[in-house]
């Protein structure tokens, strides 16, 4: 992943998190020692409905869809997820927890 842009990167990260999973931006961002989860924000803005990048899997560290007003309509995270199995209520990913999936720790070499 060296020769890559941050942008590159956090797509292909993103493209690894399992359907019914979610990460977060600050997870992300450790991962790939980005030092911002605004960084991967910004490149998953880029990504969206394009690449296969799956952006909806990505949300705030408390679980809730930040991301969403950046979907062609505002439901659509929410719907995304839910077709993956994932609830939702409040604009929050129910047992965050457990679904939670963390690249340093899913991804250990």
């Amino acid at each position: 992943m060296e020769n890559k842009n941050y942008k590159e990167r956090v797509f292909e990260v993103t493209q690894l998190i399992p359907r019914g999973r979610v990460s977060t931006y600050g997870l992300i961002a450790n991962y790939l020692d980005l030092g911002s989860a605004r960084m991967v924000g910004w490149a998953l803005n880029k990504s969206l409905l394009s690449n296969g990048v799956p952006a909806h899997r990505v949300v705030n560290r408390k679980g809730e869809l930040s991301g969403r007003n950046f979907f062609p309509s505002p439901t659509m995270m929410q719907e995304l997820l839910e077709s993956e199995g994932v609830a939702i209520e409040d604009s929050k990913v129910q047992d965050f927890k457990q679904l939670r999936w963390d690249p340093s720790i899913e991804l250990e070499e």
